[in-house]
């Protein structure tokens, strides 16, 4: 019996390895001069449909029901964030087809906080998947395995982010440019651009040079910023 509950065990483990290996190595690409990357991007294992409405916190939705505003998914991000205290303050708004995506920012030290995700229809507010949870050394559900504290002082600098950024996009969806990179713990986050229109965002890892395109947020419909509350 022994025996038995540990191959099954074992069966488990490496088939949990295995799906982690092919996720990995779904849309990878090395650089000069950075570390192996990887990331999903267009058209990947989370591509556009998968993370589509009622995916996350969704559930049923009333077929008649309309979408909040901008400045309604704005008033449930700032309740988000008073579990926080008076220490984080939201940057940014942006409308996409499929959700609500909001910026925050620490006030005392002006590095970006977290990314958080807005229900469209039940203005739930919860944090965005993929860089945002697994790369923050702060803020994110991963925890922090480096040595001292959480930094966005990072061995990737905003300038190598935005041409590994580059070479990414060229790669992958041509037409496409990076815009400059926001500092979060961990990694950068930067606009992406069509033609001059913000087009969507993408992020580096500011450790390995990783690039993780947002590809769960459909297309871009507008912005707002905000400042100091």
């Amino acid at each position: 019996m022994k025996r038995k509950y540990w191959v099954a065990a074992a069966v488990t483990l490496l088939s949990i390895a295995l799906v982690i290996t092919l996720a990995a190595c779904s849309a990878n690409t090395q650089q000069p001069g950075y570390n192996y990357s990887w990331g999903t991007g267009p058209g990947g294992m989370m591509g556009p449909g998968m993370m589509g409405p009622g995916m996350m916190g969704g559930g049923a939705y009333n077929p008649d029901a309309e979408p909040i505003s901008i400045e309604e998914a704005a008033i449930s991000v700032r309740r988000y964030l008073n579990a926080y205290g008076s220490a984080l303050e939201l940057k940014e708004v942006m409308e996409f087809a499929w959700n609500y995506y909001a910026e925050v920012e620490e006030k005392d030290t002006g590095v970006h906080a977290m990314e958080l995700l807005v229900d469209k229809y039940t203005a739930q507010v919860y944090p965005e998947m993929g860089p945002n949870m697994m790369w923050n050394t702060r803020y994110g559900t991963m925890g922090y395995f480096g040595g001292g504290g959480p930094t966005a002082d990072m061995p990737v600098r905003p300038d190598q982010a935005r041409d590994q950024a580059q070479r990414y996009l060229d790669r992958t969806v041509q037409g496409l440019t990076a815009g400059e990179p926001d500092a979060f713990y961990g990694y950068y986050t930067l606009h992406t651009f069509k033609d001059g229109n913000l087009e969507g965002m993408l992020s580096v890892n500011g450790y390995t040079g990783a690039v993780w395109y947002h590809n769960w947020h459909g297309y871009f419909i507008q912005m707002q910023e905000f400042g100091e509350e």
